[in-house]
C-alpha cells in the first residue's frame, strides 16, 4: 500500500478506548488497528457476497 491519504476520523469515546486497548493488545498503532478491521471486515463481505 504505497498511496496513503489522510482521513480525519470522528469517534465515540468508547470506540477510541476499545482501538486503544486493541492496539496496544496486538502491538500496533491504532491507525493500523482500525485499518486490519477494516481489512477484516471487506474480507468477510467479500466471502459473504461470493
Amino acid at each position: 500500500m504505497n498511496d496513503k491519504i489522510p482521513f480525519k476520523l470522528m469517534l465515540p469515546a468508547e470506540v477510541k478506548r476499545w482501538i486503544e486497548a486493541e492496539s496496544a493488545k496486538n502491538f500496533r498503532s491504532q491507525g493500523a488497528e482500525i485499518v486490519a478491521c477494516l481489512r477484516a471486515r471487506m474480507d468477510a463481505k467479500e466471502k459473504a457476497d461470493a
